[in-house]
């Protein structure tokens, strides 16, 4: 039985994680399912870099206002499954305030909310070292550690135990830019086509597919060549 919900936490900034993240959401829409994509990367805010169009509200200002999460999801074209993303976007000060005790709860409430409103919700989580990626790890089912294969070594132990500390037990271990690595569940290597590769690459479909099972559980079907099913807007 595989889990419903997943954080994909960087070991270190600029492993790939949010392109990560958006390979297997849209590998699992193109399954049919239906799956929501949450920001809690909001220094970098790679996921808003990665959606045209306005963002607004973003994924701070609903873990500080009360409205429901619906209104800052915005759909994505992929496969048969509904995608949506909620990008964090915001200036300075909003991120400081979303970085509060409370505003973490809020977060912890957001996955939920996604939850029963998607098959699926895939979060993308920073470095540990913020209240919203601790929300983050403690509210979904699993946690994936994701390191790239340069800095794998000496940051998947850090981070591993980082999360120890935070009392959750990482469920998998993804290296990213590489083919084979020691502490891998699961590897994926660099992916030459634009995001997301998994429409076009069978290798990526392939090495997507293998970590989605490594970290949730979930068998996805990785045969079918989906290029050119629709338009859709580039991730």
């Amino acid at each position: 039985m595989g889990y419903d919900s997943l954080a994909l936490v960087g070991a270190a900034g600029g492993a790939g994680v949010t392109r990560l993240t958006l390979e297997c959401a849209t590998l699992l829409s193109h399954d049919g399912r239906d799956v929501a994509v949450l920001d809690a990367a909001y220094a970098t805010q790679g996921l808003a870099d990665r959606t045209p169009g306005r963002i607004d509200p973003d994924m701070t200002a609903l873990c500080l206002e009360k409205r429901p999460l619906e209104v800052g999801l915005l759909d994505r074209e992929a496969g048969a499954g509904r995608l949506a993303v909620c990008p964090a976007r915001a200036p300075f000060e909003r991120v400081a305030r979303a970085k509060t005790p409370d505003a973490a709860a809020a977060f912890e409430d957001r996955i939920a909310e996604a939850a029963r409103a998607f098959d699926h919700v895939l979060v993308d989580v920073p470095p540990v070292a913020a209240n919203q990626a601790v929300a983050a790890v403690s509210a979904a089912e699993a946690v994936a550690v994701v390191a790239d294969a340069a800095r794998a070594a000496d940051a998947v132990p850090r981070t591993r135990d980082r999360l120890v500390d935070v009392g959750v037990d990482p469920d998998a271990t993804v290296v990213t830019r590489t083919t084979d690595h020691p502490d891998a569940d699961a590897t994926v290597p660099t992916l030459s086509d634009d995001p997301p590769a998994v429409e076009r690459d069978e290798t990526a479909r392939d090495r997507v597919g293998a970590a989605l099972e490594a970290t949730m559980g979930l068998s996805v079907d990785v045969g079918e060549d989906t290029e050119g099913l629709r338009d859709r807007l580039p991730l």
